[in-house]
């Protein structure tokens, strides 16, 4: 049974990614905007460094470390589970009713309805950052730092995909608020793209301890670079990023299976 449902799930992935492919031209044009989005993001942190020479405690390089994890993490979430913003309509639509009726996991059925090849665009953006600022933060690439790497971007990746899941939740109650939500999964985005010392006390823990963007890249970059991190956030929580999301996944599922149970269907 496993295997079967395995196989279902590559084969409406094959079909998603296949489609896109065949028309190359406009996955190009669609990659390239992305790879546009990131850079202009990238942009951003430039400008702010232009007149500073330290943020956040953290000069240009190892704050790109920061922009760089964020983005990679960000998109490699999007791309997972980002179309979760579609509930909306086949709630209204009432397709959501098709989803219920197959002996499948909704929730799985949803994130494999669709993929954005062109997201991968905004990873590459994050992978080139971090390629070029590294060698300039003084870090040494050996066992330690591969291994918090590679922490943090499954740790980050899960937790903004666990943010996309419960801004999907939402969607039941609110229908018409994807932009509200868009506040909790692109808002999360940004502000995971700056050192979090720079916000204040409350923001901070905010930011740590109820919606944990600080554990995608500010702390990884803290733990890399040997630095104690401000109060209320230690480097070590560096570490921590998978555990991090494994809370946040909790309050997901849990809240989505709410939401499952609150709809009603389209002819109620």
């Amino acid at each position: 049974m496993a295997e079967t449902t395995l196989a279902a799930y590559r084969a409406v992935l094959g079909s998603r990614i296949r489609s896109q492919l065949a028309y190359r031209t406009s996955f190009a044009a669609d990659l390239l905007a992305n790879v546009g989005v990131g850079v202009s993001e990238f942009a951003t942190i430039y400008v702010v460094f232009s007149q500073a020479t330290t943020l956040g405690g953290l000069d240009v390089w190892e704050a790109s470390l920061v922009f760089a994890l964020a983005n990679v993490t960000f998109a490699l979430a999007d791309l997972l589970v980002g179309h979760l913003d579609s509930l909306p309509t086949h709630v209204r639509t009432g397709t959501l009713d098709a989803f219920l009726l197959r002996p499948l996991p909704v929730l799985a059925q949803l994130a494999t309805s669709d993929v954005s090849l062109r997201r991968i665009g905004r990873v590459v953006v994050g992978a080139v950052v971090l390629a070029l600022a590294w060698p300039h933060t003084g870090i040494v690439l050996d066992t330690r730092a591969v291994a918090l790497l590679a922490v943090a971007v499954v740790g980050g990746t899960a937790i903004f995909c666990a943010v996309f899941v419960i801004a999907g939740a939402c969607q039941f109650w609110l229908l018409d608020g994807k932009e509200a939500v868009n506040t909790i999964t692109y808002g999360g985005s940004n502000a995971a793209q700056y050192p979090s010392s720079l916000y204040s006390t409350p923001l901070r823990w905010l930011f740590c301890y109820v919606v944990p963007t600080a554990f995608v890249s500010y702390l990884p970059v803290l733990a890399l670079l040997g630095e104690p991190g401000p109060a209320g956030l230690p480097a070590w929580l560096g570490w921590l990023s998978p555990a991090a999301a494994l809370a946040l996944w909790l309050v997901a599922l849990l809240l989505w299976r709410a939401g499952i149970r609150h709809y009603t269907g389209s002819g109620s």
